[in-house]
């Protein structure tokens, strides 16, 4: 004769399986991004650097920032471009002081944005006078160095 509680212990672990799933898939994604003028298209010979942290939510919300050295920044974009190719501007990124380059509050990706981000093909790129086309550039990475924000280590390096 089975034993009735070992189809509800099944049912209970299914369920917080499936529960634990979702819970990953509604978390934040962040993100510590490193800058380098290698990482243009084509690559630029600079000793500008910059690094940040950007924050990816699943309600496509983004927020974070970058600081930069090196370099006198005019512009700083997240644009839409898987590795190697160039893109349009998706978000503006606004200056704060000399060297600092945040996400405008409440900004959210568009549907194509977001997809875009989760298929690895947007990038943050920097441009200064000596470069008004590209300085620095670093991929948004869905997949590479991502921590969750509930503390977790990230999943891969960058």
């Amino acid at each position: 004769m089975r034993n009735p509680t070992s189809k509800y212990r099944i049912a209970i672990a299914a369920a917080v399986m499936t529960l634990a799933g979702w819970t990953t898939a509604l978390q934040a994604q962040t993100i510590n991004v490193v800058l380098s003028g290698q990482n243009e298209v084509p690559a630029v010979e600079t000793s500008a650097t910059g690094s940040g942290t950007i924050v990816v939510g699943p309600d496509k919300s983004i927020s974070g920032s970058i600081k930069t050295a090196g370099v006198v920044g005019t512009m700083a974009h997240i644009h839409s471009g898987k590795a190697g190719e160039n893109g349009p501007v998706v978000v503006p990124l606004t200056k704060e002081g000399d060297n600092t380059w945040k996400v405008p509050a409440n900004t959210k990706l568009s549907a194509e944005a977001y997809k875009a981000f989760q298929a690895r093909a947007l990038y943050i790129n920097v441009h200064s006078a000596a470069q008004p086309d590209r300085e620095i550039r670093t991929r948004l990475d869905a997949k590479a160095g991502i921590k969750d924000t509930l503390g977790g280590a990230p999943k891969s390096s960058y």
